[in-house]
């Protein structure tokens, strides 16, 4: 089946599924800039928004890429964006991804429990 989606391989799955076509028609299809598409190419980690549209385009589970499983359907959406000129180790970025998420968990349990603990 190949190797398993992680964020270090985002970029050059990317570049794979794009072949030879243009860095603009493919970010329009996707749904990003050219510039954010080539960021993301070169390695940069996207915010959580341009992650989704990419893993959507590349027909990949979000969960599967970060290792978490599946979120509930209909849960409260987080959102994060990492400045473009600073860049995170993939251990870092492994780690924010998951207390995000965890975060994500906690409110969908407490809004299950009526905010009670």
């Amino acid at each position: 089946m190949g190797t398993p989606m992680t964020l270090q391989t985002l970029g050059p799955k990317l570049v794979e599924k794009r072949g030879d076509r243009g860095i603009r028609e493919v970010a329009a299809e996707i749904g990003i800039s050219a510039a954010t598409l080539s960021r993301v190419e070169r390695g940069h980690l996207p915010d959580l928004e341009t992650f989704r549209k990419i893993c959507k385009w590349l027909d990949v589970d979000p969960g599967e890429v970060l290792r978490v499983k599946p979120s509930t359907a209909g849960a409260p959406v987080a959102a994060v964006h990492f400045r473009k000129d600073q860049l995170l180790s993939p251990k870092t970025a492994q780690a924010l991804a998951n207390m995000i998420l965890a975060a994500q968990r906690a409110l969908i349990a407490a809004e299950e429990t009526g905010g009670r603990s």
